[in-house]
């Protein structure tokens, strides 16, 4: 059977419950990685989602901010967080699971957006950014001989088609090169695959983010990719369809990010 893994940062899952029970239901995705759970772990709607098949549920939240779930039809063991930078932030969720008779590993990140001026000498919030890339880096694609997976609100968009325009964002936050360069070592490091761009060729443009201050957000389109989904190359050989959701955008009171569906064939 095929395995369907998304990513979603859903910018508080009780104001979106709703959103989240129609995307499980008409979507039926293995796995849900959720960003921005905006809850302590009792105040997850863990009880609804179970009743649409997720049993297996690993919550790390924060009060009012940040927070991290990931939501299984599947068990899920070795569940674990990492506090990087050590500031206290719920902003990681790793989790293993089965799927074609071997075990995988799933990482769940939340990256910080970094604030609105990019110099970390000024801005304390783009240095915590960099730094947590920095401590990305350790993380690698097969880990304990365990192939690995890695999703999440990255809030790096790294090409120049993950942007509206690269030109004019060039010194915006989240397309700006130290950002871009910092991503692409964590990347490079860990030996990951981007199934985005392997399903959807670097030439054409791919959002996953428009900006609530749009006006009209499909018609203006002024997009960004910052939610990603990586992988170890063997299970990105595995790839057979990737879908961002692009229509989520447009349902009643929306996150700014949509759903990222990658489906793999572990038939």
């Amino acid at each position: 059977m095929p395995l369907k893994i998304a990513t979603w940062n859903i910018n508080s899952v009780r104001l979106r419950q709703g959103q989240v029970e129609r995307f499980l239901t008409e979507h039926e995705p293995d796995l849900l990685c959720l960003q921005e759970i905006k809850c302590q772990n009792d105040q997850f709607p863990a009880k609804a989602f179970r009743k649409l098949g997720y049993e297996h549920q690993a919550v790390h939240g924060q009060k009012g901010y940040h927070g991290v779930a990931t939501l299984s039809r599947r068990p899920l063991s070795e569940i674990h967080s990492r506090d990087f930078c050590a500031v206290g932030d719920s902003r990681h969720l790793c989790v293993v699971f089965e799927a074609g008779g071997q075990l995988m590993r799933l990482h769940n990140f939340y990256v910080p957006a970094g604030g609105d001026e990019p110099d970390p000498a000024i801005n304390p919030k783009f240095d915590h950014k960099l730094r947590f890339l920095a401590e990305m880096e350790e993380i690698a694609a097969l880990d304990s001989n365990i192939p690995t997976i890695l999703v999440g609100d990255l809030n790096i968009a790294p090409l120049e088609n993950d942007v509206w325009s690269h030109k004019q964002l060039l010194r915006v936050v989240s397309h700006t090169p130290i950002e871009t360069e910092g991503l692409t070592r964590v990347y490079e490091k860990g030996g990951w695959s981007d199934l985005i761009r392997a399903k959807i060729p670097p030439h054409e443009k791919i959002f996953t983010w428009w900006s609530y201050r749009a006006r009209d957000w499909d018609v203006s389109d002024r997009g960004r990719r910052l939610d990603h989904v990586w992988a170890a190359p063997q299970i990105a050989d595995r790839l057979v369809d990737l879908q961002v959701i692009r229509e989520a955008r447009g349902w009643q009171q929306p996150s700014d990010h949509v759903p990222v569906v990658a489906t793999l064939d572990y038939s």
